[in-house]
């Protein structure tokens, strides 16, 4: 039983995949992050969508930040050309409070008393009150450029200083303590420092027309400063009655540069600028102050003239407000021009940001509907490969595999992808390859029910000669009267048993079911005795039948089968000298049967590979004739639901079969049965009886009958035991033996054994044919259904011979010469010979007929639901 090929060998089949399993097998070589070949296609589309995208990313940062350096330094360019509104207001009032000092130090200087002294600090007290406004009004504007690029910052840190001076030094004017240098020079420092603050706003070399433009309204501040400077001269000169030493000097220094001035602004100005200064220089205003400054230019060797103080701080004073409306108009000018470039430059950012990001988007979009479309379609293309060559190929085998289903055509799926590219392309050449696959099943699934019906046709023609043989052999067996003989011919009884058992296992092997039917419910015990009497070496088995099951008749011929190669298997590869035990009994709903030998074994490897195989059966290919009884086996138990493990035991294997409860039935009425056949073997009650009764008249004991390989050492003192049944051999009812004549003296006949088969075990009929019951489509009889069949006829022996079998008396057995009687025919109705020609020749023609008309479809079983697969 737990003998076989090596596993070493392969011989044995794998277990077929499951087609429910639609797991990906796992690559043979390990996958690398760091390879690009192994990267999965999600990554590479991933990769390849995403690359071009942060490179235009990248590039368009790096554009889209010059954009954004470009307008935050026009912003805040235009913020600095901005509050240069306030910085000429600053100016402007610097500008008139330093004049007004200038006249003041002079007059205190000449007349130097208190009432001068009152009068000039309430002459100046307005005018620094409104420097100081000023200075506070661009201290506020100045607050939102405090972040500003550090130039300014420090143009604005110097301005803030000067002006700091400028508070400090107004104490020393009414005392007129200092000279007129000292104090003005703080002035001219803090106005300095104003105008250079104007001018530091700086758009870029790249923004020529802005650059113009603050140099236009910076120019026009110095020609107003030069312009104002020459006031404060001529307004000192005025109050002091005189001119100094070197104020002509000065004077003309301040008119030269006045000029160049003037002239950088007529160059920088727009037309429209140009028009509106000489709109302003004639204007009777300007004009007046003009003229009185002429009048102090010196001509010859005349002295220039001193102007009224009144009538020239009042002429020069109308003069620098038209000066600061003009410098007003030309910085507004400006600062409206920044503003444009920096709202243009803005807008320009914007857009191009805007278009940025749009072309981002659309391109990363097209990118994800193209890479989406492409991931789907090999993914939809891989699910394919997957189900067809992990579920639909494999199914699709699997139906033309079973020999019992009908070879149709099987329709093979289109491709679930429509495109016409290459992936689609791809998905037809695996639709091609899926179809050549089931073509080239289906032939073999053609030629392999060809080979299944040439198995069928060669078991059927070898069991038909199986079976004259063994008529052949109860025809030679009756009428041999030599032991020697009769034990040969007991051997090819039992070959001839074996012979039509390989034939069953043939059409196993072709899918088809066994020609041997029964149609009652038989014992447990009943089925297990038959499959003893199927094997060569069934003197060593023992039985231990522990309660009373039934089998249901369709499924005893493959139970018979089934224990049959189990116990072969037990015998064959365990010492002669050891016996086998067969344990029955209940398990649960259903039953157990346990066949324990004492064997070889088998090693773990060899029975995990052999419990798979009956776990699963395998397809029929070299293996399964290598290892037939292991194939039926599990062929058997699948077709019936019986379950088949085996297992080690102390010393060789045990096979454990579980039937379940559908296979088991009750017991049936007993009195349905027939009278015991003349080959069935002795029954327990004719075996007790013969032992009670028949004990002291055999003068000479029977031998114990042998075990297979060896003889047993001496005969024993009673009648041998027939291993299939534990019950003496020959032993008969009282009945038979008192109606048989026994001459005085003569010596007790030993018993004459009967070979035992598993028809004459499970069909033990009275009318059956030489072959036995076994293909009877009468009802079971009394011992298949567990109960005790009656006594059978003492058959009258001469003794036995050295071997220990009993010595046949020839014509003993014969009513006809103990009891002669003339046979009773009024019962019997001879058959018309037409009628059987006729019937014959209708058998014939249908046989013909069928073959004529085979097909090569075979019907599906219905499954579990009842639907045809």
């Amino acid at each position: 039983m737990g003998a076989g090929p090596d596993p070493a060998r392969g011989a044995a089949p794998q277990p077929r995949r499951s087609p429910s399993d639609d797991r990906v097998a796992p690559h043979r070589r390990r996958r690398s992050r760091f390879r690009l070949r192994d990267w999965r296609m999600g990554t590479k589309l991933a990769t390849v969508l995403v690359l071009p995208s942060v490179a235009f990313l990248v590039l368009a940062g790096v554009q889209t930040r010059g954009l954004v350096g470009q307008t935050t330094a026009l912003s805040d360019f235009a913020q600095q050309v901005g509050i240069g509104r306030q910085i000429s207001t600053a100016v402007d009032r610097l500008q008139q409070e330093r004049d007004r000092s200038a006249g003041e130090l002079a007059a205190l200087r000449k007349a130097g008393g208190g009432a001068e002294r009152d009068a000039a600090v309430a002459a100046l007290k307005p005018l620094q009150d409104a420097s100081d406004r000023a200075m506070t009004d661009l201290r506020a504007a100045a607050e939102p450029l405090a972040d500003a690029d550090a130039a300014w910052r420090v143009a604005y840190s110097e301005v803030l200083e000067a002006y700091d001076q400028v508070v400090y030094i107004r104490a020393a004017v009414p005392p007129a303590v200092l000279s007129s240098d000292t104090v003005l020079s703080n002035y001219h420092r803090a106005i300095a420092a104003l105008l250079n603050l104007l001018a530091e706003p700086s758009p870029g070399d790249d923004q020529r027309a802005l650059t113009n433009a603050v140099l236009r309204y910076v120019q026009l501040s110095r020609v107003k400063e030069l312009s104002s400077r020459i006031r404060a001269e001529l307004y000192a000169a005025a109050r002091a009655g005189r001119y100094e030493a070197d104020d002509q000097v000065s004077l003309t220094d301040l008119r030269a540069q006045q000029l160049t001035a003037l002239g950088a602004f007529r160059v920088a100005a727009t037309t429209d600028q140009i028009r509106r200064y000489d709109e302003t220089s004639v204007d009777p205003a300007f004009v007046s102050a003009a003229r009185l400054e002429e009048k102090t230019l010196p001509s010859g060797a005349a002295e220039p003239a001193l102007l009224p103080a009144t009538q020239w701080w009042a002429a020069s004073e109308q003069r620098q407000e038209l000066l600061h409306q003009l410098e007003a108009g030309v910085l507004d000018d400006a600062v409206r021009q920044a503003d444009d470039a920096s709202a243009r430059q803005l807008r320009d950012t914007l857009l191009v940001v805007g278009g940025i990001v749009g072309v981002l988007l659309v391109a990363v979009l097209i990118s994800l509907l193209v890479g989406r479309s492409v991931a789907r379609s090999i993914r939809q293309l891989r699910g394919q490969a997957l189900r067809i060559a992990q579920v639909e190929l494999p199914h699709a085998l699997d139906r033309l595999r079973a020999v019992d289903r009908p070879v149709v055509a099987i329709d093979v799926p289109p491709s679930v992808i429509d495109s016409q590219d290459e992936i689609g392309e791809l998905a037809e050449a695996f639709v091609a390859v899926h179809r050549s696959a089931v073509d080239v099943a289906v032939e073999q699934a053609m030629m392999r029910r060809n080979v299944n019906a040439m198995f069928v046709n060669l078991a059927r023609r070898s069991q038909v000669l199986v079976e004259r043989q063994l008529e052949l052999l109860d025809e030679l067996e009756r009428e041999e009267s030599d032991p020697d003989q009769l034990e040969n011919l007991f051997k090819l009884d039992h070959l001839a048993a074996r012979m039509r058992r390989n034939d069953e296992s043939l059409l196993v092997l072709a899918g088809t079911e066994s020609s041997r039917r029964w149609n009652r419910p038989v014992g447990l015990g009943a089925v297990l005795l038959a499959a003893s009497a199927e094997i060569e070496q069934y003197q060593r088995v023992r039985h231990d039948s522990r309660s009373d099951l039934h089998v249901v008749g369709h499924a005893v011929g493959d139970l018979v089968h089934l224990f049959a190669e189990l116990l072969e298997n037990a015998t064959a590869f365990s010492r002669p000298d050891t016996v086998v035990r067969v344990v029955a009994g209940a398990d649960g709903r259903g039953a157990f049967v346990e066949i324990v030998d004492q064997g070889l074994g088998m090693s773990p490897a060899a029975l995990a590979e052999a419990n798979a195989v009956l776990a699963e059966p395998p397809a029929a290919d070299v293996a399964a004739s290598e290892r037939m009884g292991l194939f039926v086996v599990s062929h058997l138990g699948a077709r019936h639901g019986v379950q088949v493990r085996l297992r080690g035991g102390q010393e060789g294997l045990v096979a454990r079969v579980r039937i379940p409860a559908e296979l088991l039935a009750p017991a049936p009425a007993p009195g349905l049965d027939q009278p015991a056949a003349p080959r069935m073997l002795t029954s327990q009650v004719a075996a007790a009886s013969r032992l009670s009764s028949g004990a002291a008249r055999l003068g000479t004991p029977t031998a114990e009958l042998p075990v297979a390989g060896r003889r047993p050492p001496a005969p024993p003192a009673e009648l041998p035991v027939s291993p299939l049944t534990g019950l003496p051999l020959g032993a008969a009812s009282p009945g038979t033996e008192a109606a048989l004549p026994r001459p005085a003296g003569a010596p007790v006949p030993r018993p004459r054994p009967v070979p035992g088969r598993a028809e004459d075990v499970l069909a033990p009929s009275a009318g059956s044919p030489a072959g036995g019951g076994w293909f009877s489509r009468q009802g079971p009889s009394a011992a298949v259904l567990g109960v005790t069949p009656p006594p059978a006829a003492t058959p009258v022996t001469g003794g036995t011979n050295e071997r220990g079998l009993p010595v046949r008396v020839p014509m003993a057995q014969l009513t006809s010469v103990t009891r002669p009687t003339a046979p009773d025919r009024s019962g019997r109705d001879e058959p018309d010979p037409e009628a059987v020609g006729g019937m014959l020749s209708r058998y014939y023609s249908g046989v013909r007929r069928a073959e004529a008309e085979e097909t090569t479809e075979m019907y599906l079983p219905r499954d579990e639901g009842g639907v045809r697969q």
